[in-house]
C-alpha cells in the first residue's frame, strides 16, 4: 500500500462543480443573510433602546459584548460536530435557534432579558459561517472556492444593505420590539425553505474517497503559522466589524447629530463598500490561481494588504473635522477589511485533511471573533472615561485602526498558505495514518 499523504494538491485537482452547487451556494447566501440581520439589530434600534432601558454607554457596551459571550464554545463545539453530522441538519437547527431567540423581544422586556436572549442568540450564530463555508466547500474543488466564499461574505453585506432599510422603517414608524419579531419570522421562513431544498454536497465524499488521508494532529494545524496568520489578521478586522454592528449607528446618532431615519441610511455605506471588496476580492484571487500566481500572493498578501491601509485610513478620522469625511474614513477603513475574510477559509482549507476541515475553520472562526467580546465593551468605557462623546468614540476607533495595522502586519509575515501543506507533511515524516 503507498503510504498515507495529505491531500493532493488543490490546483491539480480536476474535480467538476457538482450540479446544484449554486442553488446551495445562494441559500447559504441567505441564511448568512439573515445571520447579520440578527446582528446588525441591537446597534441599528441602539439609540431607542438605551433610552427605553435608560441604559449608560458602558451597559450597552455590555449589550454589544455578551452576544459574543459564548459564540467562539459553541463554534468550536459545533465545528466538531459538523466532522461527524451532516451540515444540512446542523444548518437547520442554527436557524431554528435564531429565530426563537428573537421573540421575547416583542414584548416589553428589561435589560436582563435583552441580555439574556442576545447571549441566546450569539450561542446560535457563532457556528454559523464556519458551518456554512464548510457546507459550500462539499460543492466546490480547492481552486474554486473563492468565489463561494465571497459570496458567503455577501450575505453578511446585504444582510445589512436589506436589512438596514427595512428594519429601521420598522423602528421609526412601530418600535424596536417589532424589528426583533419580524427577524424571527425571516429566520422561520428561511428554516422552513432549507429543509424542503438543502442538499448535502458530494464532494467530501469523494475526495475522503479519492486518498486516505492523514490526520494531522490538532497542535500541530493550530500552531501552523498560516493558521495562526488566519487567527491574528481576521482579530483586526472583526474588531472592526463588531464596532460597526454594535456602535456605528449610535455614533452617527448622538456623536453627529443625525436623525434615526438618516442615521439608518447611511449606516449600510460601510457593507455597501465592503460588498465590492469581497467580490472583487474573490473574482482577482481566483484570478491570480488561474494564471499560476501562488497562494501566498493569491490569497494571503490580497487579503492582509488591504486591512493595513484600512486601518491606516481609519487612524487618519480623529483629525478630520468634516462629519462626511469621518463617515467616508470609517467606510473606506472598515470596508477594506471584507478582503481577509474571503481567503483566510480557502488557505486553512488548502493544508487541512477534509476530515478535520470542519473543526478547523470552527476554531479559527471561535478565535477570531473573540474581538467581539472585548470591542464593543472597549468603546463604552472609553466613551464613559473621556471628557466629551466624540472624544470617547475618536478614542475607541483610534485603537481599532492600531489593532487593524498590526493584524494586517501579522498576516503579512504569516500568510503562506503554498508551503504550509509541505511543512506539515514533513513534520510527519512517513508515519502511518494518524487517529
Amino acid at each position: 500500500m503507498a503510504p498515507t499523504t495529505l491531500k493532493s494538491s488543490s490546483r491539480a485537482s480536476a474535480t467538476p462543480t457538482p450540479k446544484g452547487a449554486w442553488k446551495m451556494t445562494f441559500l447559504l447566501f441567505l441564511f448568512m443573510l439573515v445571520n447579520f440581520a440578527d446582528k446588525i439589530v441591537v446597534g441599528l434600534a441602539g439609540v431607542p433602546i438605551m433610552t427605553e432601558l435608560n441604559l449608560d454607554a458602558g451597559q450597552f457596551g455590555l449589550l454589544g459584548s455578551a452576544f459574543f459571550l459564548l459564540f467562539s464554545i459553541a463554534a468550536i463545539v459545533v465545528g466538531f460536530i459538523v466532522n461527524k453530522v451532516p451540515t444540512r441538519w446542523v444548518l437547520l437547527v442554527l436557524a431554528l435557534i435564531w429565530a426563537v431567540a428573537q421573540f421575547p423581544m416583542v414584548g416589553t422586556v428589561g435589560f436582563t432579558t435583552l441580555l439574556i436572549c442576545r447571549i441566546i442568540l450569539g450561542a446560535g450564530e457563532g457556528p454559523a459561517a464556519s458551518v456554512a463555508v464548510h457546507a459550500v466547500y462539499k460543492w466546490f474543488p480547492d481552486e474554486k472556492r473563492a468565489m463561494p466564499t465571497a459570496i458567503l461574505s455577501q450575505g453578511s453585506a446585504f444582510g445589512v444593505i436589506l436589512a438596514v432599510p427595512a428594519l429601521n422603517w420598522v423602528i421609526v414608524n412601530y418600535s424596536w420590539h417589532h424589528a426583533f419579531g419580524v427577524l424571527g419570522v425571516v429566520g422561520l421562513v428561511w428554516s422552513a425553505a432549507w429543509l424542503w431544498l438543502g442538499r448535502e454536497g458530494p464532494l467530501g465524499d469523494i475526495e475522503l474517497a479519492g486518498v486516505r488521508e492523514q490526520r494531522v494532529p490538532y497542535l500541530q494545524l493550530l500552531t501552523s503559522r498560516t493558521f495562526v496568520g488566519c487567527v491574528a489578521s481576521t482579530f483586526g478586522a472583526y474588531w472592526a466589524l463588531s464596532l460597526g454592528l454594535t456602535w456605528f449607528t449610535p455614533f452617527l446618532v448622538k456623536g453627529l447629530g443625525f436623525s434615526q431615519q438618516q442615521a439608518g441610511l447611511i449606516s449600510i455605506l460601510p457593507w455597501i463598500f465592503g460588498a465590492c471588496v469581497v467580490l472583487t476580492t474573490g473574482w482577482l484571487s481566483q484570478m491570480l490561481m488561474a494564471r499560476g500566481v501562488s497562494t501566498r500572493v493569491a490569497r494571503g498578501v490580497l487579503g492582509a494588504m488591504p486591512l493595513m491601509i484600512g486601518g491606516v485610513l481609519m487612524a487618519v478620522t480623529p483629525h478630520v473635522d468634516a462629519a462626511s469625511a469621518k463617515i467616508a474614513l470609517l467606510v473606506v477603513g472598515s470596508g477594506l477589511c471584507g478582503s481577509i475574510y474571503v481567503v483566510c477559509p480557502p488557505m486553512i482549507g488548502e493544508f487541512t485533511p477534509v476530515a478535520q476541515r470542519g473543526a478547523a475553520i470552527a476554531i479559527y472562526g471561535a478565535l477570531y471573533t473573540l474581538a467581539g467580546i472585548i470591542a464593543p465593551f472597549v468603546m463604552g468605557k472609553m466613551i464613559q472615561a473621556s471628557g466629551s462623546l466624540m472624544d470617547g468614540y475618536m478614542a475607541g476607533y483610534t485603537v481599532n485602526a492600531v489593532i487593524m495595522v498590526i493584524s494586517g502586519l501579522l498576516g503579512m509575515a504569516l500568510l503562506w498558505p503554498d508551503t504550509e501543506r509541505a511543512r506539515l507533511q514533513a513534520r510527519q515524516g512517513a508515519a502511518p495514518e494518524f487517529a
